[in-house]
């Protein structure tokens, strides 16, 4: 177990290591210049020339990429994640915040896809060739092959415009103070969000629990209680769904890279103030500071969902982890 926990942090290093150094590269090399960007075309055009490079120096824009980013590791090192340039505040500060809103999204749509999908993949294996089944499929076929922009789009203009039914975005009601935002008025902004991230990530739950359903219902012990009398329901209820249900969960934790990157086009269209709202923002402002802390959380979010899913394979499947130390063996 030692040895697990001391490879799976070398490992972690080393990816949130390659992760910062990537993201300082790409930034390095946009053109976006991060004076214009957040100080506006307008300012920048009435400013003199002193006061320009005066604030190239401040941001470091004019250095080269390796010296910021070992002034970057250096800082980060001593525990200080920089300051924001869009948002005027330190950066640990802006993740925080932000952080706390996008987990939340993705917790809720990570639910609900699952619960969705492990339940409809059942039911299609249930009700295998019928009119259900094929309803079942066509809807996660459709669904795979929908941009999740676009199904924002349209849950935005029909649930929030037409029928009025959910704000049109952000996280709490626009010009209520922060300490007056309740619990309600937090989730009602939540619902369409969360509802339109999991709509997306059903398809491969309830594609890949319906064939392992089907595996179970032709399976010798499911026969064999059908021929004791029990029924369809019966036999998956009492026997099948303990089957099913580890794998769909290892599956789910495997998606947690897939349901981080629908959240970023989700918050972008809903307004939402999460991580993948605020990557955005810096992005189009050279924010390196921001979007750095933002890869690193999203890369470390993401490991994490991976490294769950590959202890529950370990779990399911007993030969994996032989596999393992006959390798290293």
């Amino acid at each position: 177990m030692a040895k697990f926990i001391v490879r799976h942090i070398v490992k972690l290093v080393l990816l949130l290591f390659a992760v910062s150094v990537v993201t300082f590269v790409l930034v390095g090399l946009s053109p976006v210049d991060p004076v214009q960007a957040n100080v506006g075309q307008a300012a920048l055009a009435n400013m003199s020339e002193a006061k320009r490079v005066q604030l190239a120096e401040y941001w470091g824009a004019n250095a080269p990429i390796w010296e910021r980013y070992l002034n970057w590791l250096g800082a980060v090192l001593q525990g200080d994640w920089g300051t924001s340039l869009r948002f005027n505040a330190p950066v640990s500060h802006v993740i925080a915040v932000r952080a706390g809103n996008t987990l939340l999204l993705m917790f809720v749509a990570w639910v609900l896809s699952g619960v969705l999908g492990f339940a409809l993949g059942v039911v299609a294996a249930v009700k295998r060739g019928t009119l259900v089944d094929k309803a079942v499929k066509a809807y996660c076929f459709v669904l795979a092959a929908t941009p999740t922009f676009w199904l924002g789009l349209v849950m935005l203009m029909v649930f929030a415009v037409a029928l009025g039914w959910f704000p049109i975005g952000f996280s709490a009601p626009i010009g209520k103070a922060a300490a007056d935002v309740t619990v309600f008025d937090s989730i009602y902004h939540l619902v369409l969000p969360a509802v339109t991230l999991s709509v997306v990530g059903v398809a491969n739950i309830a594609l890949h629990t319906r064939e392992k359903a089907v595996d179970v219902l032709e399976s010798d012990y499911i026969r064999f209680a059908r021929a004791r009398g029990m029924g369809t329901w019966q036999a998956v209820r009492r026997h099948g769904l303990r089957n099913l249900a580890l794998p769909a969960i290892t599956l789910q934790f495997a998606q947690v890279a897939e349901i981080f990157g629908g959240s970023v086009l989700v918050e972008q269209v809903f307004s939402y103030p999460g991580l993948g709202q605020a990557a955005v923002t810096a992005g189009l402002g050279g924010d390196a500071a921001l979007l750095v802390a933002i890869a690193i959380v999203s890369s470390t979010i993401v490991f994490a969902g991976n490294l769950v899913a590959n202890i529950l394979y370990g779990v399911i499947d007993p030969r994996i982890r032989q596999g393992e130390v006959r390798v290293r063996g």
